[in-house]
């Protein structure tokens, strides 16, 4: 581990700055899979911090889900899971800002295409009307993370084809080119298996569990603008939410 300092005079909590520094060296790659984190007495010890704030933040680092405890072994660093809130309608670029990585994305496919069926109908347009298809390569951090296959009616984006860039978010350039504000979405979550395609793309084996969303974005007066389907590695994201139980 590299040596970092605290501040005290920071209201940012210290067990919440030393969790930020572990963090920084796992995302960096310096704290690799399987690697062992300093022990709670070790964090205690250099820091001049309590066992219990050395411990809450190796904690929250296991809450995350980039550490792991063994007992009488110590802490280590897991591959880690990015979190999916579903309280939030987020682009992929949006999520991973938030979480402080770097995004890239890669286009794969973009073009002006008939609509199917499936297509068609959640996007309320009649089947074989044109929509623009765009098939993209999700990054964080250069690590392969989700490929996005979106579909959206072509008269409200009809110049995107010409227009967007790997660089581009597509939500963004929605808002910015055409006035298009995404507030509200219907998704669906289910689990599958990586086929050849995948497994090159995302660069896991094939038969590796995924998670496969579909996804139907509006604006707020309940106008369908997106129909995208994405497959994300189940090994990088852990799904969660806040569940309520009703009358109590």
């Amino acid at each position: 581990m590299n040596p970092f300092s605290i501040d005290r005079s920071s209201i940012v909590p210290l067990y919440f700055q030393i969790r930020e520094n572990l963090l920084a060296e796992i995302r960096s790659g310096r704290l690799k899979a399987g690697d062992p984190l300093v022990s709670e007495q070790q964090l205690a010890t250099h820091l001049g911090v309590s066992r219990m704030t050395a411990r809450q933040a190796l904690q929250s680092l296991c809450s995350l889900g980039v550490a792991y405890r063994q007992q009488g072994k110590g802490t280590f660093v897991s591959k880690i899971k990015f979190e999916i809130n579903f309280r939030h309608v987020q682009s992929f670029t949006e999520q991973m800002s938030a979480l402080g990585f770097s995004v890239q994305s890669k286009v794969l496919a973009i073009g002006v295409v008939p609509a199917p069926a499936e297509v068609a109908e959640p996007l309320h347009v009649p089947p074989q009307s044109e929509v623009v298809r765009l098939q993209r390569l999700r990054l964080a951090d250069t690590v392969p993370m989700a490929i996005e296959v979106s579909h959206l009616p072509r008269r409200l984006c009809p110049d995107l084809v010409d227009h967007f860039k790997d660089s581009d978010s597509l939500y963004e350039t929605l808002g910015r080119r055409y006035g298009i504000r995404i507030q509200v979405a219907d998704e669906t979550i289910e689990g599958g298996l990586a086929g050849t395609e995948d497994a090159r793309l995302l660069r896991v084996r094939k038969g590796s569990p995924l998670f496969l969303f579909t996804r139907v974005t509006y604006t707020t007066d309940g106008q369908p603008v997106e129909f995208v389907q994405s497959r994300y590695r189940a090994d990088r994201y852990k799904i969660v939410n806040r569940l309520i139980r009703p009358g109590v």
